[in-house]
């Protein structure tokens, strides 16, 4: 009888475990980048002087909107550009968590920073938008844009069965004159199978030239950081993730390579870096409000040039890596061959000799990340020339952005719920 009972529960455990279900993929998100530089490796002079422009532009904005939305200055703030307009505020849809997201980023030439898919509304439609660590709201070309959505796929809410129109008009103009004007709705969005109902939209009635097809592929841009830097003060489209169970955790992650890039929308993928992740925490407003983390040294081929904290955001909507002038000047002076290219290429830009590979390294928590050879170099300043352009730059903004250039040499996971930033190698 024993015999018979032991051979009983064997018989049970195939079954068991038949029953236990699988686990959930990662949901991800590939994404792609335009890499400023032509097909000789020139950089685009231009382009990347809008670029810096349309950065400084953006935090500018989201200090305005932390001032507007808390009665708060910033602590970083020293001097925000215009605030953003809000009329006729509207309920917020309540706070209320069970899978992972993963999203393609994936590298192209012809397209502009690091962008994905998103779909929107009820069909479902794909727009491809910027996805930005750096700001908060989510905008895309609406049914009625006058100005600049030509060329962008257009979100139009009479065909969504779940747009809400909020009966709220949203206006903002950066500090380079770039601007998205739009009408506030709700309505299903949808990250790599995981899904946010109620979810702010603005749906843009116009984009300056800034915005144009020709200098901004996307069709939109969807922020990444928390609620007090959104210009229509509504909750973030991964926090709404969150508070609607659809999320394993309360984390995402960023990784960006020449290859392609991946935003990996609540899990952790182990397999895009070695290693231990290694936290530090998000330097505390209240509310929250950048993805801001504190930078404890800085060295040059071992050397340390920077010393004492400084205060950085991590950024995935900037492509350099922005340091002060007093900082920037420390680094170069350790780069053999280096000079200020201020007159040539713009304020805050450095050259090197192109077979000059220093270590630029940055202490953060208890980790240390080392600019790769090709991360620290941006590419030539001109066609035929020996001189390179230095991916660490300079402006005097009151904090440091940790943008592309550094993010390339990680894995990066975002914990809202624990309020901290995660390093490690990027396999």
């Amino acid at each position: 009888m024993q015999i018979k009972a032991a051979f009983a529960l064997l018989a049970l455990v195939p079954l068991l475990v038949a029953a236990s279900p699988a686990p959930k993929p990662l949901a991800k998100i590939p994404m792609r980048r335009r890499a400023f530089q032509d097909e000789n490796g020139v950089i685009d002079k231009d382009a990347l002087l809008m670029h810096v422009s349309e950065v400084q532009s953006k935090i500018a904005a989201g200090f305005a909107a932390f001032k507007a939305n808390t009665g708060k200055t910033h602590p970083n703030d020293i001097g925000s550009g215009p605030a953003p307009t809000k009329r006729s505020p509207t309920e917020r849809s309540p706070v209320k968590r069970a899978s992972a997201g993963r999203i393609g980023l994936t590298d192209d030439d012809d397209e502009v920073l690091w962008q994905g898919a998103v779909s929107v509304g009820t069909p479902l439609r794909s727009f491809t938008v910027d996805f930005d660590t750096g700001s908060s709201d989510f905008f895309l070309p609406g049914p009625n844009c006058v100005a600049n959505c030509q060329g962008h796929r257009e979100f139009n809410t009479a065909a969504s069965s779940t747009a809400v129109d909020q009966k709220e008009t949203f206006s903002i103009t950066f500090a380079d004159g770039s601007a998205v004007q739009g009408e506030v709705f709700t309505d299903t969005v949808q990250l790599a199978g995981l899904t946010a109902k109620a979810q702010s939209v603005v749906a843009a009635t116009r984009y300056s030239s800034g915005f144009a097809e020709s200098e901004f592929p996307p069709d939109g841009l969807l922020g990444l950081a928390f609620q007090s830097l959104s210009s229509v003060d509504r909750t973030p489209t991964f926090i709404s993730l969150i508070n609607q169970s659809q999320t394993a955790s309360s984390i995402f992650g960023i990784t960006l390579l020449d290859g392609g890039g991946e935003l990996v929308v609540g899990g952790r993928d182990t397999n895009a870096f070695e290693g231990s992740l290694v936290f530090t925490p998000v330097s505390i407003t209240n509310p929250p409000a950048f993805w801001e983390i504190e930078v404890n040294s800085v060295s040059v081929n071992r050397r340390t040039v920077v010393s004492g904290p400084q205060d950085a955001i991590v950024d995935s909507g900037t492509t350099l890596l922005i340091v002060d002038t007093a900082s920037a000047n420390a680094i170069y002076e350790n780069v053999q061959g280096a000079e200020d290219a201020s007159s040539v290429l713009g304020p805050g830009f450095f050259v090197f000799p192109c077979n000059t590979n220093p270590a630029v390294s940055f202490s953060i928590g208890s980790s240390t990340i080392t600019l790769s050879a090709d991360t620290f170099n941006f590419g030539l300043l001109e066609e035929g020339s020996n001189a390179c352009v230095g991916g660490v730059m300079a402006a005097d903004e009151g904090f440091w952005v940790l943008g592309d250039v550094f993010m390339r040499n990680v894995y990066t996971e975002f914990d809202v719920g624990n309020l901290r930033v995660g390093f490690a190698p990027a396999a």
